[in-house]
């Protein structure tokens, strides 16, 4: 019987597995996942105790258009009820707890800035229009900074569209203008967020740990502690794996990869690198480009052409990094604030932005609990900031440099909340810096990401945020289970394809809406 061999267990390999047994027809104990790491799920992780604080790096935000993820999960069990698929969760959640943001930008006096007006000028109009309608070849190697007038980025939109999807003013050209072309349709309702869907915990309780319970009862092996290093190719124009080679244990073992046989590898890791602080301690920053995943991508694209170029994503730290922080406190009082604030109960309210802010921070209130086994006298919520190596308003130092309880601080003086001593004393904050985090929106070109099945290949496939899906976007689980699928119908030739990409611009109704959103005053 053929083999199947991921490397990496991210969403992208969980997925690729469970595609192979859904419709590659292949047995559980015939797929293998190698995970360098001690750990499962990649980039979706959350970990923690009420004692020790909770942490998570991010959160995903999905959509109604999220077609291949939702097809996926319709086939795996919830973690609480077997009698309900993890997307019929995630339905019913958002019916319950959808989103509906009145406090989303707030200014340097603490106050909310009404926001339902992108501020647009007839310029910035333009700008977007023509950004939207120029060709992805023709925007190879520019920055968004290439596209727009300095106007652009002091816009309500700009503040709203940065902040929830991590763009920054030097990123790919390629990847905003595919953005604004997927998203179109959450146009009408981007200040108030209702178009944003989230799952009922952090993505780690709600869709990997149903996924790999899923992947269990089917036989599949997720072997940690593995580094793949190499994966010989076999002489001649086909793209063919014959062997794979890894380290475990501190041994060296091989292992022969036959006719029939798949390998699958996630090219790249968004969250390589990232290093945690404490309340107390700073997190140091790590460049070491130590990760598995951008170690073995570099080998196989020194190998041959057309694997793409894995230094364009990793040479640029200082343009892709930012910092994230979870905070834990048994003290109701910052949450009852916040509530009375927002206008918004927690997990209602989306995500609030500090837009004079120099850290460009961002905090949201999740539904709670949020983690799946969080005590009900508990309350957790998350933060980010964009700019870690700009200096505070209040805290004058940079993020990067800070601990937790000076990253918390910071917020609280932006909040001009009086209780802000008591909020500091009764919380855990756990700040996560992340070297590579925004790197897939670095600026690129045409064949810097690797095609999901490279041409010739008879057996290889790039899957994960660094492989080449024409027309979705990064940065999105879809885009993970995307690659996945695609993979393995071409590998394995089958008639089912993924679902196309979602392209609301085809549509008149969104575009009227979305025409009619940009002129809102």
């Amino acid at each position: 019987m053929a083999k199947a061999y991921l490397v990496g267990s991210g969403i992208a390999s969980l997925s690729a597995a469970a595609f192979l047994i859904r419709e590659g027809s292949f047995a559980g104990s015939d797929i293998v996942i190698l995970e360098e790491q001690d750990r499962t799920g990649g980039s979706l992780d959350a970990a923690g105790s009420p004692e020790t604080g909770y942490t998570m790096r991010g959160g995903r935000m999905f959509e109604i258009h999220f077609e291949c993820t939702y097809d996926l999960l319709s086939s795996i069990p919830s973690l609480d009820d077997p009698s309900k698929s993890v997307t019929d969760d995630t339905f019913a959640f958002h019916e319950d707890f959808a989103w509906d943001d009145h406090a989303r930008l707030v200014d340097a006096n603490g106050h909310v800035v009404p926001s339902h007006s992108m501020g647009f000028s007839e310029r910035d109009r333009l700008e977007l229009v023509t950004c939207v309608a120029t060709p992805e070849k023709h925007l190879d190697g520019k920055r968004i900074t290439d596209c727009f007038s300095p106007g652009f980025f002091e816009t309500n939109f700009w503040w709203m569209w940065c902040t929830t999807f991590a763009f920054e003013p030097w990123h790919s050209a390629i990847e905003f203008r595919r953005y604004l072309n997927r998203f179109i349709h959450l146009f009408k309702t981007f200040d108030s967020m209702s178009g944003i869907y989230r799952t009922r915990f952090n993505q780690y309780d709600s869709i990997v740990r149903p996924l790999v319970q899923w992947l269990a009862d089917q036989g599949v092996t997720i072997q940690h502690d593995t580094r793949v290093d190499d994966l010989r190719l076999a002489e001649g124009d086909a793209l063919t794996v014959e062997a794979i080679s890894w380290t475990r244990g501190g041994g060296a073992e091989t292992v022969q990869v036959g006719p029939g046989d798949l390998v699958l590898v996630t090219n790249g890791s968004m969250t390589a690198n990232s290093t945690t602080g404490s309340t107390d301690t700073v997190p140091a920053l790590d460049t070491s480009g130590s990760s598995g995943a951008w170690r073995l991508w570099e080998t196989l694209a020194a190998k041959r052409p057309g694997l793409g170029d894995p230094k364009v994503f990793t040479d640029s730290v200082d343009d892709s990094t930012w910092e994230s922080f979870t905070v834990t406190t048994k003290d109701p009082v910052f949450f009852e604030l916040m509530e009375k604030f927002s206008e918004s109960e927690a997990g209602k309210g989306g995500l609030i932005t500090f837009k004079d802010s120099s850290w460009l921070l961002t905090i949201v209130l999740n539904h709670q609990p949020h983690f799946h086994e969080q005590p009900e006298d508990t309350f957790v919520w998350w933060g980010y900031a964009l700019f870690p190596d700009k200096e505070g308003d209040f805290v004058r130092k940079p993020m990067r440099e800070c601990t937790g309880r000076e990253i918390l601080d910071e917020v609280l003086h932006h909040l001009r909340f009086e209780e802000g001593p008591q909020i500091l004393d009764h919380s855990i904050v756990i700040p996560a810096l992340m070297p590579y985090i925004t790197s897939q929106f670095l600026v690129r070109k045409t064949g810097d990401r690797p095609q999901v099945v490279p041409a010739g290949s008879t057996n290889l496939a790039f899957i994960g945020q660094y492989a080449e899906v024409a027309d979705d976007v990064v940065f999105t689980v879809e885009y993970s289970v995307r690659t996945a699928w695609v993979a393995v119908a071409t590998l394995l030739g089958l008639d089912k394809q993924p679902p196309p990409v979602y392209k609301g611009g085809h549509d008149p109704k969104v575009l009227v809406e979305a025409l009619a959103t940009m002129h809102r005053r």
